[in-house]
């Protein structure tokens, strides 16, 4: 039986330095979106996809991302041709991630369980993942599952969300595997979420990036001219990719989020063997690591991630010592 009781402090290791940057930003080796789409495949398999495919400057087929409803009907393409998910939608304005980033974060998670397994990433039902903030998409435990059989509890504050995640989990005959639960409280993250006899191996969260709507818009605008999208003479999304308030932008932006669940994280130090999240700016991180230090974590982990000209990283830690984290 795991003890429950609160792990003694022990002396925190210093909040490591992130690991060099790939030379090449490339997937992670087990991610199942390498290379080029094979278009006429998908399409066989998700006809409407094929009023969305265009050719890019390159001459290659794809499909047009600044138009919402193409990212939509991809992702469901991708989902069913890729993990099986066969029923696969959201609302409109909510959240529709890029699926091959979104793999790469849950891939470098089975490796940092795997470093506490001898070497061997833990599969199947045994292992318990929470992801918070799950979003309508519910994208993370749909991949987890499907890669690594994982069981995931994801959690939201928005109703909406919640109810559109509920319908794809059970759409898909899921519900055994993924369960989703709101957070009652929105000024909570972790708090009142958990049961106290609740235990994870791992926990994963996208947080909102933004400190308000007007920094969102700005970041959009970015990306469109990444894009080569920046069209004066045309109407572009608000946002790309969608995104209800919560998913985007809250007060504090990402330092201010992250903080708060690393502060109460430690309030649950035995419940959770990794907790993990999302950082969108290298910049973050001396403020975050600042938190883990005040908090007291044992260790930290910063794995970074490439996907094409996109650089992106976890922060990982842990209140319990490897003997600690084995009981899970």
């Amino acid at each position: 039986m795991t003890d429950t009781r609160k792990p003694p402090r022990k002396k925190p290791q210093r909040p490591g330095k992130p690991a060099a940057p790939r030379e090449k930003a490339t997937l992670h080796p087990r991610n199942r979106h390498q290379g080029q789409y094979d278009f006429p495949k998908l399409i066989q398999s998700s006809p409407e996809l094929a009023a969305f495919v265009i050719l890019n400057p390159y001459g290659k087929e794809s499909i047009d991302f600044a138009n919402p409803q193409a990212v939509r009907v991809f992702n469901r393409a991708l989902l069913r041709a890729f993990y099986g998910i066969a029923h696969w939608d959201i609302p409109a304005d909510y959240l529709c991630p890029p699926i091959p980033g979104r793999a790469d974060y849950l891939h470098f998670l089975a490796d940092l369980l795997a470093d506490d397994n001898d070497g061997v990433i833990p599969r199947g039902a045994s292992v318990k993942a929470l992801d918070i903030g799950t979003g309508a998409n519910c994208i993370y435990p749909l991949l987890g599952h499907s890669d690594y059989g994982w069981q995931f509890v994801g959690s939201d504050i928005d109703s909406t969300a919640i109810a559109a995640a509920t319908t794809i989990v059970k759409a898909n005959g899921l519900s055994k595997a993924i369960s989703v639960r709101q957070q009652g409280n929105r000024k909570q993250i972790l708090l009142g979420l958990l049961d106290s006899s609740e235990r994870f191996h791992v926990s994963l969260c996208n947080p909102p990036f933004h400190a308000s709507l007007e920094e969102a818009q700005r970041g959009s605008q970015r990306k469109w001219r990444a894009l080569g999208k920046a069209d004066p003479k045309r109407k572009l999304p608000v946002l790309n990719f969608g995104g209800q308030s919560q998913e985007l932008w809250c007060e504090g932006g990402e330092i201010g989020f992250v903080t708060q669940l690393i502060q109460e994280s430690a309030l649950l130090p035995s419940q959770v063997a990794w907790f993990s999240t999302l950082v969108s700016k290298a910049s973050n991180l001396p403020p975050i690591q600042s938190a883990l230090k005040k908090a007291g974590v044992l260790e930290v982990k910063i794995v970074e991630m490439g996907q094409g000209q996109k650089q992106s990283r976890f922060v990982a830690w842990t209140f319990l010592d490897k003997a600690q984290r084995a009981q899970f």
